[in-house]
């Protein structure tokens, strides 16, 4: 089994909690202060300020947070996944990305979208580059002139349906790929029988995992799709497709924030759990929960702040 060992700071450690805050487990051993568990990767944090990243995923995980065992940089950024076409970012590509799995409140949106060959130079002159380089003002700019020039689809599966399937036992990995595998539909469909070269999905599932999870459907699209970590750098078409699922996330933050009253923070660190214990205390639990992905840990610590709020 693969594993990997970083030292993190206060910092780092606080973000890598928020990062995996939807795959938060229970472990009880000496020491540790936080553990997930994804698909492929365990992870596993120390008081020291040590984590420790096991499994298949390990070196992915683990390269996102600090350089791995001493390799350097370059190499341990690289994306990993599927190997792709010679001049892949050159070819026409319908890419798919999605947002909002590790925040308490909010919703999780998917975008899927088609760009030709012919519209790459267009897009880039629209300014799509990797979405993390961008910030959300400057992605609300530009989606609409996106979404008017490319054949697109973008999916918001609200809190009130994310924690019914939740529920019934669906995990994130499952809701991510089951609206990753509708909007990809929805795309082809609107194409009217034109084919892509490839299909590309920023991957958050080896693909038998992906495919296990949406083995059920009633139409999976399988014709020449591709998964890879890191995407958004590799074809402008997962960096629009990320653009667009970001700001359909943040216009359904602007309207629960409306409904709640106040700016809903993104995440799911400490100034989430002080929000979500003032909605719990002016509106009630229903309210709350119909606005958050009620299975976080922050649900809980929200209650516990209400609850000493109460008694002072």
């Amino acid at each position: 089994m693969s594993q990997s060992v970083l030292q993190l700071d206060n910092a780092k450690m606080a973000k890598l909690m928020s990062h995996y805050a939807a795959f938060k487990v229970s472990r009880n051993a000496p020491g540790v202060v936080f553990a997930a568990k994804l698909p492929d990767a365990a992870i596993t944090a120390y008081k020291s300020g040590k984590v420790l990243f096991q499994g298949g995923g390990a070196l992915r995980e683990a390269s996102i947070w600090g350089v791995v065992d001493g390799l350097p940089e370059a190499k341990k950024s690289t994306p990993k996944g599927e190997t792709l076409p010679d001049r892949f970012s050159e070819l026409s590509v319908i890419g798919s990305d999605e947002t909002g799995t590790g925040d308490f409140f909010g919703p999780v949106t998917v975008a899927a979208c088609f760009v030709s060959s012919e519209q790459i130079e267009l897009v880039r002159e629209l300014g799509v580059k990797d979405s993390k380089q961008l910030t959300d003002d400057y992605m609300r700019k530009i989606a609409p002139d996106l979404q008017a020039v490319l054949i697109h689809s973008v999916l918001t599966l609200t809190n009130e349906k994310y924690n019914e399937v939740q529920a019934k036992g669906w995990s994130q990995g499952k809701i991510k790929a089951l609206l990753h595998n509708q909007a990809l539909k929805h795309v082809l469909r609107k194409m009217n029988g034109i084919k892509p070269d490839y299909i590309l999905i920023d991957q958050f599932a080896e693909r038998g995992i992906y495919y296990n999870h949406i083995k059920n459907a009633r139409e999976i699209i399988r014709e020449n799709v591709l998964f890879s970590t890191k995407a958004e750098g590799l074809h402008v078409a997962v960096a629009a497709a990320s653009i667009i699922a970001r700001v359909a996330f943040l216009e359904e933050m602007d309207r629960l924030s409306l409904i709640a009253g106040v700016a809903l923070p993104k995440g799911a660190g400490k100034i989430v759990d002080e929000a979500a214990a003032k909605i719990l205390l002016k509106s009630g639990e229903d309210s709350l929960k119909s606005m958050t992905k009620w299975h976080f840990a922050n649900a809980q610590k929200a209650k516990k702040i209400a609850d000493l709020k109460k008694q002072k």
